[in-house]
């Protein structure tokens, strides 16, 4: 409990304690920071760069291989501006500005990286250097034309061309595998994994041989960040931020796996680490995007307190700085998290944008978590009135999205207006239409995947399903719902506590012990004790009475 506290108290306190490699520093007061800093992973990147920027061009692709995407184009930028006439520095510039599993490429992004490509161009000595930039130049040419996934496979053929000619090039192995994951982020839904898991077989093997490699362990988690596959991450998840422990968002990533298994202190362990690294870093974006990671963890745990802390420090995103888009995701998500988690409907129902930070447009999607929230808040409360009005927003920012060909928010946003209402509907007395809208919308969210941006949804369709069934006395149905939802989502607080109150409805009473004790396991009790938490805890005692 004094660990999760420090982070509100001291930023620096929580590095020292949380991150791995990082408790030398507190043993040792005089320690060189700048050896420290060094600590990204080992990356040997071949290249005809002068001998002397050889080992500063491999610590910046370490960098670029943890997304660290703002330090590692200064990185790449020095090595440039000690040996102007190493071709590989360009690209890594271009790079470092290419994102393949976070935003599209902005304006500003183009101009420069089709401004380093050309000098990389010009520079490149060797054709296997040639075909790296050539590679890349497919996610800058006809930017403004051609769309964003059709670049994105256009360059995914191009890598795989160049790793096959370049058979003993582990670096471009790698680069593939990254590639694969790209079109596979930014494509329809697929539930077979196909290029995720050729993205794993690729990476694994060579994971054996290089356990020190950032991008490995990074990619690796990403390949099997999915419910059926994310046991087969554990392994690169339990080291990555031991190996590049100066990169904040390797101290985070690790909580995507951590998350999907439900394993709640090892996820806060984790982002309190992250968080403080990118407060340090002033990486707005990546803090909050940690805040974010904790802010869920806390409440499936009932660390209520600890999250609404999380909700009072949240930095102020601002167009233009790194990671804008997890930031602006995070901005919505902390506080609709909190309310709806809480089951505080009122408090839900009047969820307020903060003024001037949401840009609107296709970018509603972030927005849209909050309109979600205040529609499922007003339906659970009367309020039909507030509900519609969300609801109207929710399919206005569908609108938006389908204009954008964004498939993959779209389908998320498109869940959350059916949830909103299916639940106005049970509140107007439409009792048929809003299961039928329910489920539809449960089923719509099984057959898509999240957004490698947020760690879940603010509540999951299944989950609200089964406790749409248990308001229609419905427990045996309910349970099944909740079962469902546990399968994607482990150790949810919610889920749990309603599988164990839909099978002690149905008069299963050892499953609903079941349920119940593995609540109060992933329950510690902090500052926050809900009242469900407390019904199991009688429930379990009468049991164990009878017994």
């Amino acid at each position: 409990m004094k660990l999760q506290r420090t982070f509100l108290g001291s930023v620096v306190s929580v590095v020292l304690v949380c991150a791995p490699g990082v408790r030398a520093q507190e043993q040792h007061q005089h320690h060189d920071e700048s050896r420290e800093a060094q600590k990204l992973g080992r990356v040997v990147f071949a290249t005809s760069c002068q001998a002397g920027v050889k080992e500063d061009f491999s610590r910046a692709v370490a960098m670029l291989h943890s997304f660290w995407y703002q330090a590692a184009e200064k990185a790449f930028a020095a090595v440039a501006e000690k040996d102007p006439s190493c071709g590989m520095a360009y690209w890594g510039v271009a790079m470092s500005r290419f994102h393949p599993l976070w935003e599209k490429l902005s304006p500003a992004d183009i101009e420069a990286g089709q401004a380093a490509l050309e000098k990389a161009r010009a520079a490149a000595k060797t054709d296997r250097e040639l075909a790296y930039v050539n590679a890349l130049t497919e996610i800058y040419r006809n930017a403004d034309k051609v769309d964003h996934l059709t670049r994105l496979q256009a360059y995914e053929k191009a890598m795989d061309r160049l790793q096959r000619e370049y058979a003993d090039d582990t670096e471009a192995k790698i680069f593939y595998a990254l590639s694969l994951l790209g079109t596979a982020y930014s494509s329809p839904a697929d539930k077979t994994y196909q290029r995720q898991q050729k993205a794993g077989g690729i990476l694994e093997p060579i994971f054996a041989e290089q356990p020190n490699h950032p991008g490995v362990a990074h990619y690796i988690i990403h390949s099997y960040d999915y419910p059926p596959l994310a046991a087969k991450a554990l392994a690169a998840a339990r080291v990555y931020a031991k190996v590049a422990p100066a990169a904040p968002h390797a101290l985070h990533m690790p909580s995507h796996i951590f998350t999907r298994r439900g394993l709640w202190p090892e996820s806060i362990s984790s982002n309190l680490a992250a968080a403080a690294a990118a407060h340090k870093d002033n990486w707005i974006g990546e803090e909050l995007h940690a805040m974010d990671y904790l802010t869920y963890a806390y409440l499936q745990g009932a660390q209520d307190g600890e999250a609404k802390r999380i909700l009072e420090r949240m930095p102020r995103v601002a167009r233009g700085t790194p990671s804008y888009f997890a930031g602006l995701y995070a901005t919505a998500a902390i506080p609709a998290r909190y309310a709806v988690e809480r089951r505080q409907w009122k408090e839900a129902a009047g969820l307020a944008a903060p003024e001037g930070v949401f840009p609107g447009g296709a970018a509603c999607w972030a927005e849209a978590t909050l309109y979600f929230a205040r529609g499922l808040g007003a339906a659970r409360t009367g309020d039909a009135a507030a509900a519609r009005a969300a609801i109207a927003q929710l399919e206005g920012c569908g609108k938006e999205l389908a204009a954008a060909n964004d498939k993959l928010w779209g389908a998320q946003v498109e869940v959350q207006r059916r949830s909103a209402a299916a639940w106005l509907a049970l509140a107007e007395g439409n009792k048929d239409a809003a299961l039928a809208m329910m489920r539809a919308a449960a089923d719509l969210e099984d057959g898509t995947d999240k957004h490698p941006v947020t760690p879940g949804a603010v509540v999951p369709a299944r989950e609200l399903l089964g406790e749409m069934l248990l308001e229609l006395k419905r427990p045996v149905e309910g349970l099944t719902a909740f079962e469902v939802a546990l399968r994607a989502s482990p150790n949810r607080f919610w889920s749990l506590y309603g599988a164990g109150r839909a099978a002690e409805l149905a008069g299963e009473q050892r499953k609903a012990a079941e349920y119940y004790d593995k609540l109060v396991d992933v329950c510690p009790a902090y500052d926050t004790d809900r009242a469900e938490l407390q019904a199991a805890r009688a429930f379990l005692r009468r049991v164990n009475a009878i017994e």
